[in-house]
């Protein structure tokens, strides 16, 4: 099962939506799920742990210490132990001592030590919900790091119908699951990527006109940024070929190499290819190049100025030439009509392994911004269309792609 020795912390608050959890908490067992719970004091009135204790199979936690037989309740290690920590349903009490650090019962003490993401699930009336403190409280926690599963709309214990309700049990086993397949994914990448010699190369080329002026593109070099980001917290040792862009890399696994025209991007490839074992084109190289670079500034003189441009080489052409069967080589397309078409000769033509296709139609993706949708194309024509989201999550979409094939 999907689920099967995955550690699933749960924390109740005291709110009528608590009764659902139990329905919850069979379904992770059912599947495989190891599930422990802990308790507020007030979210027994709602649900008794007995109920809980049962289902999970596990004792329900809600003291630091059981006075009668001299245990204590170890918060540190219960935040350490778990895969996920679910706090459902929160109240806006909980919420706010959360956002404040205030740690007066031990689900609180546990939030506080997790080591592990954070789901809150909040529960409470409408006017509660849409006040400004507790806007600010789940703001604030998000800030953190921690992960809102939103309250819905419907009918209130109280008889008002507007949003409040807990999230339905159905909604928060969608989520887990999905949390802990991204999670084992990411496990696999690490293992895919551990000691691998990775190639990525990022941002525009400029190609110098006279000493002042140059032709160049929009791009940002963000997508090439985050693939080396992604794959070097995989454990890949990333060289970053990169051309001119307001990015820095920080992290130690990546070497940063700095070029500014397609000639330099060429050089630095070529030197660098027989060592890899992946190489990503992500970069927007130049397809054209003056053909004489004027010495000195050119000056305005009223009349029509023409430039001769030259094809530059086709770095990617060049590099799926060498390729060996042991490296795994990914180029980038962008297309503004007959797109998977174009992509897919592009990606027979280059002898590419993934072709990562961008669409120019597409709003709020490509160049400058911090978003992208693509296609990932592969070599045994299979097609996978992602759907607009940050280009760190994209990152990861290629990387668990390359994964795939490694």
């Amino acid at each position: 099962m999907e689920l099967s020795g995955k550690k699933i912390l749960i924390g109740v608050c005291g709110s009528i939506a608590a009764y659902k959890i139990t329905l919850l908490v069979r379904t992770l067992v059912k599947e495989g799920a190891e599930v422990r719970l802990v308790m507020t004091e007030a979210a027994s009135d709602f649900i008794p742990a007995l109920t809980l204790g049962v289902l999970s199979k596990n004792p329900v936690l809600s003291q630091f210490t059981e006075e009668k037989n001299g245990i204590w309740n170890n918060h540190v290690e219960l935040g350490a132990w778990a895969d996920v920590y679910l706090i459902a349903p929160v109240t806006a009490n909980t919420l706010g001592k959360m956002a404040h650090g205030i740690c007066d019962n031990l689900l609180l003490a546990v939030y506080l030590s997790a080591k592990c993401p954070v789901y809150f699930a909040p529960a409470m009336d409408l006017d509660m919900h849409n006040h400004p403190s507790t806007r600010a409280n789940i703001k604030t926690l998000e800030s953190y790091g921690n992960r809102l599963i939103p309250a819905e709309a419907g009918e209130l214990a109280s008889g008002l119908i507007g949003e409040g309700r807990m999230a339905e049990p159905k909604k928060l086993h969608e989520v887990l699951v999905a949390h802990l397949r991204e999670h084992s994914q990411k496990k696999s990448e690490e293992i895919a990527f551990t000691g691998k010699k990775v190639l990525v190369t990022a941002g525009p080329t400029y190609e110098a006109i006279d000493p002042v002026r140059f032709i160049g593109n929009h791009s940002s070099g963000k997508m090439g940024f985050a693939l080396a980001d992604e794959l070097a917290n995989a454990g890949a040792d990333v060289t970053l070929i990169t051309g001119p862009t307001n990015l820095q890399a920080t992290h130690s696994n990546i070497e940063v190499v700095s070029i500014l025209s397609a000639e330099e991007m060429l050089h630095a490839c070529m030197e660098r290819f027989p060592g890899q074992d992946i190489v990503i084109m992500s970069a927007a190289v130049a397809d054209y190049t003056p053909i004489e670079v004027a010495p000195n500034k050119i000056k305005k003189k009223g009349a029509a100025l023409s430039i001769e441009l030259k094809p530059t080489v086709d770095i990617l052409k060049e590099l799926g030439t060498l390729k060996k069967e042991h490296q795994v080589l990914v180029g980038f397309a962008l297309e503004t009509e007959n797109e998977i078409e174009h992509a897919k000769g592009k990606l027979e033509r280059k002898n590419l392994d993934l072709i990562v296709l961008n669409s120019l139609k597409d709003e709020g993706a490509g160049f400058g911004g911090d978003q992208n949708k693509v296609t990932i194309i592969g070599k045994d024509n299979n097609i996978v269309e992602y759907k607009l989201k940050p280009k760190a999550a994209v990152a990861r979409d290629i990387a668990n792609a390359i994964s795939e094939l490694l």
